[in-house]
C-alpha cells in the first residue's frame, strides 16, 4: 500500500472547520515534473477565475498546506489544478501519485490578485506565465468576463522543454474546439505565444529577452506594451515576477491590488 493510498484510510469522519473534502476524478501526468489533476467541486464553494486556494493531502497529525492556483473557470462543475512534481517536496512527493478515488483537502476560502477587479479598463490583457503559473490562466481564459472586457486577450508561456507546454496547447485548442464556449465568447480575441529556453522550438527564448528584443510583439503584429490600452498579470518563478515586473513599470505601468487596481498585477503567492 502506497503512501497517498495509506493516507486515504485516515480521512476523518468530521473534517476540521473550513476545510473541504474533495474527491480525485482524473489524473493526467505530462512529464516527469508536472501533472493535472480534476476533483469534484463541492456545492457551496465559490471563488472568482484567477484564485487560488490551499490544499493538502489527509495523513499525519497536521496536514501540510500549499498555494494551488484553481485552473477551472468558476462556472465548472469541477476543480482542475496543475501541480509541478517535487521528489522531496512535503506535499507534492505525495500529490504527485493520488488517482481517482483519493480525497484531497482543501481550505474553503480563496483568494488573489489575478483578478478582473484588480485591472482598470484596457484593450489588451497580457497573461505572462512560466511553467504551472499558466493555472490561474487556464481559469480566465474560459471565463466570459475576460472577453467582455478585453478586446485582446495574450497568453504567453514559456517552458524549459517542448513537452512541458502541452497542457496549454491541449487547453487552448479544446476551447476552440467548444461549441459552447464560442457561443458565450468569441475565440479569435485569444491569442497563444509558446516559447522554450533549452530545446529547439518555433519561439526560444526568455520572455523577457523576447519582450526586450521587441520579437513577442513584432511576432504578434502587436504595439509595444502602452500604459493606456495594455493591462498584465504575471504568475511564475520568483525571478520572472521582478523582471517582468521590472519591464512592465519600465514602460509605464503600474501595479495593482484588489483594493486599489492598476495596469498589471503579480500572484506572489505561486512559485513554480
Amino acid at each position: 500500500m502506497d503512501a497517498v493510498t495509506a493516507a486515504q484510510k485516515s480521512v476523518p469522519a468530521e473534517l476540521p472547520k473550513g476545510v473541504l473534502a474533495l474527491t480525485v476524478t482524473d489524473v493526467t501526468h505530462y512529464t516527469d515534473r508536472l501533472f493535472h489533476f480534476t476533483t469534484t467541486r463541492p456545492a457551496s464553494f465559490r471563488f472568482r477565475s484567477g484564485e487560488f486556494v490551499m490544499i493538502g493531502l489527509p495523513g499525519g497529525e497536521k496536514p501540510v498546506y500549499r498555494a494551488y492556483s484553481i485552473a477551472s473557470p468558476n462556472w465548472a462543475d469541477d476543480l482542475e489544478f496543475f501541480s509541478i512534481k517535487v521528489p522531496d517536496g512535503p506535499l507534492t512527493s505525495r500529490l504527485q501519485h493520488v488517482k481517482p478515488g483519493d480525497t484531497i483537502y482543501m481550505r474553503e476560502k480563496s483568494t488573489g490578485t489575478l483578478v478582473h477587479d484588480a485591472l482598470l479598463p484596457g484593450k489588451r490583457l497580457y497573461m505572462f506565465s512560466t511553467g504551472t503559473g499558466i493555472a490561474p490562466f487556464a481559469s480566465l481564459i474560459r471565463d466570459p468576463e475576460t472577453y467582455a472586457k478585453f478586446d485582446q486577450v495574450i497568453l504567453t508561456h514559456t517552458c524549459r522543454e517542448v513537452a512541458e507546454l502541452k497542457y496549454g496547447l491541449d487547453l487552448v485548442a479544446s476551447i476552440r474546439a467548444d461549441e459552447m464556449l464560442n457561443e458565450l465568447f468569441d475565440t479569435s480575441k485569444l491569442l497563444h505565444y509558446t516559447s522554450t529556453t533549452r530545446e529547439t522550438y518555433a519561439f526560444s527564448g526568455r520572455i523577457t529577452d523576447l519582450i526586450t528584443s521587441g520579437k513577442l510583439f513584432a511576432d504578434l503584429g502587436l504595439p509595444p506594451l502602452n500604459p493606456a490600452e495594455d493591462r498584465g498579470m504575471i504568475c511564475g518563478s520568483m525571478d520572472m515576477l521582478k523582471d517582468i515586473k521590472a519591464l512592465l513599470e519600465a514602460a509605464g505601468l503600474n501595479e495593482g491590488a484588489n483594493n486599489k487596481p492598476g495596469e498589471f498585477v503579480i500572484e506572489r503567492a505561486f512559485v513554480g
